[in-house]
């Protein structure tokens, strides 16, 4: 029996009753004080998370930037220095390796974050095809990274810190923040669809920051918040989770990431078989669905054409909505039963329940 990994900030977990999960072979707390307290912290107040167990990865060298507009769908020449962007690796028939983030530190020097459970398949797929004066470093054992999200984030990190993260715009970073004595790259990112920012910072100091953070919190009701109310956070907002919207037999297109896709940036992995799904159009879509009949649709659920004869797909994501007690999913099903208001049958131990065809994102932020 393999022993399960574990984040620094493992030790300080129990302190605050966590109650932890495996999770694609790491130890993690799925809740500390409760699900759906820890969502509401962060829709209404701020939140904490330990994504610690992410993936970091240092691209360097003078083709760093080629190389990456090669093995990315996302176009890397419209970001500036000190900005990130939401991008993802695809296999050349336009099937997802990873989503991941991309950090521009300099024109020569970039940082990607990946998922937990993708570590060694990006690394080893990022090494197979690196070309020119590239240098790859996997820097996630030394990289801790914290999650501060909720409306109020802002202020709680404020007081910590003199740096201007204040006037950080969306998907923008500052490189070095001295934040309580630690120093940490501070980026105004998250998973959550609220505001926020995420701090990447030295696996010795995250206990220190941590311990900070939820310290100047306090008055606002800042809370640490586990894995649970991460997925149905991100969920509401219909950000995906790889492994369910995404994968290997799952394209960004059929994802509803087109956006995230610039086939006319040039030449990439992958670029071939997606301009082909765009020409030809896709035979299945990811959207959203609403439960009509009572019952709460689950991952990998059947879903069936409204006659209940035919199989058209399946859930990839759902539950029952904290934030609008709806029993809402995403699923990915034939496009011809795509359209919003259509009916479909979910099967929910075995039986085969009507729901309905819903815009997404279920949630978003309120306007300031």
């Amino acid at each position: 029996m393999t022993s399960l990994k574990q984040t620094p900030l493992f030790p300080v977990y129990a302190k605050h009753g966590a109650k932890t999960i495996d999770f694609g072979g790491w130890d993690l707390p799925v809740q500390f004080g409760g699900i759906q307290n820890e969502h509401d912290a962060v829709r209404e107040r701020a939140g904490l998370f330990d994504v610690s167990h992410m993936g970091e990865f240092w691209v360097t060298g003078a083709d760093a930037e080629s190389f990456l507009q090669k093995v990315t769908t996302n176009d890397l020449s419209k970001l500036e220095t000190n900005q990130a962007q939401y991008s993802l690796l695809c296999y050349p028939n336009g099937g997802v390796v990873d989503d991941l983030l991309v950090y521009k530190l300099a024109g020569d020097r970039f940082m990607l974050v990946v998922n937990a459970s993708n570590i060694e398949k990006d690394f080893a797929w990022l090494e197979e095809h690196v070309e020119g004066n590239v240098k790859l470093e996997n820097v996630s054992d030394d990289t801790s990274l914290l999650a501060l999200q909720g409306p109020l984030a802002a202020a709680v990190l404020s007081k910590l810190t003199e740096a201007p993260i204040g006037e950080l715009r969306s998907f923008r970073f500052l490189p070095d923040v001295v934040v309580d004595g630690v120093h940490a790259l501070v980026s105004r990112t998250g998973y959550t669809g609220e505001d926020g920012f995420e701090l990447y910072v030295s696996a010795k100091d995250v206990i220190r920051l941590w311990d900070a953070l939820l310290d100047a919190g306090r008055e606002h009701g800042l809370e640490p918040v586990g894995l649970g109310a991460r997925d149905t956070l991100r969920f509401e907002a219909r950000l995906p989770l790889y492994g369910q919207e995404l994968s290997a037999d799952i394209s960004p297109l059929e994802a509803g990431l087109g956006f995230f896709v610039k086939l006319d940036k040039g030449d990439f992995i992958g670029r071939d078989a997606l301009a082909a799904q765009k020409t030809q159009g896709l035979p299945r879509k990811s959207v959203g669905i609403e439960m009509i009949d009572r019952g709460i649709p689950r991952a990998h659920y059947p879903v069936y054409s409204p006659d209940g004869e035919r199989l058209i797909g399946e859930v990839t994501t759902g539950t029952q909505s904290p934030t609008f007690k709806r029993n809402v999913g995403l699923a990915l099903i034939e496009t011809a039963f795509t359209a919003n208001d259509t009916e479909v049958l979910v099967e929910i131990r075995g039986k085969k329940l009507r729901a309905k065809v819903v815009p997404t994102p279920f949630y978003k932020r309120p306007k300031a």
